[in-house]
């Protein structure tokens, strides 16, 4: 069992502010669905207790889109979407690796996932 450490992150402008709990080495979703290809976004599921929102909660505009399980949560003054409530974690939060602070000190490997085809390949990513 490896040891939880802190990474804190946030959005563009740093009104949105979080931290989370984490083992050093993660594997990370690199998706491909339509939002996460054209916004660049690096999964890194953590579970909704590991996640602390320390600013920026009036900040954030929710948008939903499809099935609408997912809500994807940008923030308003810089469009950001820094983390979202994702469908296929219930119990987690999806932090976008890229907006971790630059040192984080993670060490992470992706996982390539076939999201435009989500229904017919969610099970292959149940435990990342």
């Amino acid at each position: 069992m490896q040891v939880l450490m802190q990474v804190q992150g946030g959005c563009h402008c740093g009104g949105v502010r979080f931290t989370i709990e984490t083992e050093q080495s993660r594997e990370l979703i690199d998706c491909n669905c339509t939002i996460c290809a054209k916004t660049g976004y690096l999964h890194l599921n953590v579970l909704h207790d590991k996640f602390t929102l320390n600013s920026g909660q009036e900040l954030l505009s929710s948008y939903r889109y499809g099935s609408e399980q997912a809500e994807h949560l940008f923030c308003k003054n810089c469009g950001i979407k820094s983390f979202y409530q994702p469908r296929s974690h219930p119990e987690c939060w999806s932090v976008n690796f890229n907006c971790l602070d630059d040192d984080h000190g993670l060490n992470a490997t992706s996982f390539a996932f076939d999201g435009r085809n989500w229904e017919k390949n969610v099970a292959s990513i149940s435990d990342k």
